[in-house]
Parts: structure tokens; sequence; C-alpha cells
């Protein structure tokens, strides 16, 4: 990630998607061999994320010792990605001497990436090679910290007695057991489906989250 000139605010992200890709080749009616290959994927993204300059630091550091945890630290954005496996739309051998320039360039592959494979990598310019085309979901974003004003309260103890007219139950004076038999409030911590959506209930025609 880096900014872009003459755009305050706006960073270029650069990403690249490494992918390991298992195939079943044939020949002349034999029995099928697993063949695996390195797919790579390269993209650019331009994203608002602010400014920010402050230095970050924290209390997790080391008596006479340099504060390296957070050192390199700001509040300036963080580049997230998040992405679902691959779809496979094409496959296709084609003959080296029907590859083009740009494809014959191997690109630097990390260490991380080549031990994901049992054998080391070859260009495979001597032979034929296997074009496969990936459709990819991913969401990008940027994350920085930022503060929130949020209302503070004294702690409010709820009175033993339940208020008159309400139902409480018969063991009104067993709190745990009175909790238990609450349901979950899992629309509390995830948001509910569209099917389930309040516009639903409410017989909203002009409703965005419809499908």
């Amino acid at each position: 990630m880096e900014p872009v000139a003459f755009h305050r605010g706006f960073y270029a992200v650069d990403l690249r998607f490494f992918y390991r890709v298992t195939l079943t080749a044939f020949w002349a009616g034999s029995r099928g061999v697993e063949v695996e290959g390195l797919c790579v994927f390269d993209k650019r993204v331009i994203l608002f994320g602010g400014e920010g300059s402050a230095k970050v630091f924290s209390s997790r550091v080391r008596l006479d010792a340099m504060d390296q945890q957070m050192l390199q630290q700001s509040n300036m954005p963080v580049a997230v990605v998040e992405a679902v496996d691959p779809i496979v739309l094409c496959a296709k051998v084609v003959e080296c001497c029907d590859c083009r320039c740009c494809d014959c360039d191997l690109c630097e592959v990390p260490p991380c990436v080549c031990q994901c494979f049992c054998c080391d990598l070859t260009p495979g310019e001597d032979c034929r090679r296997v074009f496969v085309t990936l459709g990819q979901f991913s969401i990008i974003r940027l994350e920085r910290d930022s503060q929130l004003l949020m209302p503070v309260y004294d702690y409010c103890l709820p009175e033993k007695c339940c208020p008159s007219g309400s139902n409480c139950g018969n063991n009104c004076d067993d709190p745990c057991e009175l909790f238990q038999n609450i349901a979950f409030p899992v629309d509390q911590f995830f948001p509910p489906q569209g099917d389930n959506c309040s516009c639903e209930t409410n017989k909203q025609p002009s409703c965005s989250c419809r499908k």
C-alpha cells in the first residue's frame, strides 16, 4: 500500500494472489495423473483511507528497551483483503510456441508459496502449458482506528423483586434460572437474512434488503 500522488487521503493497494491448481491429465486413454500448477493474479485498487501522522504507543513495553512492537505503528490505514475460493471458469492446453511473451515470464514466488508444492516449480518452456481462467470474489478495504464518543453511566443494579403486574415466573429469587429461560438473541449478533428482515414483516415495497 502506498499513497497516491496529488490525491491526499487516497492509497493504491497492490495485491498478488497465488493459486495452487490441481489438474487431472489424460494421455491416449491412459489413467489420469494429477498435475499441480501455480496461477498468479495481480490487482490494483485505489481507496480512500484518510490521513494520519500520530504515533501509536502501548503499555506492553520492556523496561530499558525500545518499544519494538509499536515502533513502526501509526494511525495510518491498513489494507485488509477478504477472499473466497476461486471458481474455475476455463482451462486449455497451449503449445509453448503459441504463448505470448508476457505469459512466459515467471514472477517472483515467495518461498512460503513454493513450500506448498511437493516439487520445484518449472516454467515449462519446452513443453505444453495449461492456461486456467479463475473467477475471484474479494472484498478490499482500508481499516484504521477511530475514536468514538460513547455515553457512560454508573452501575445500575436491578431490584430483587419484580415490578407489580409483570410475569417473572415462579423462581424470581434465582436470576440464573430466569436467565436460562431467555432465548439467545441471535439477531443481535448476526445480521438478519434477506427473507427475515424487518422490511418484509412491515410489507414495505421500497426495501433495500430485498432480493
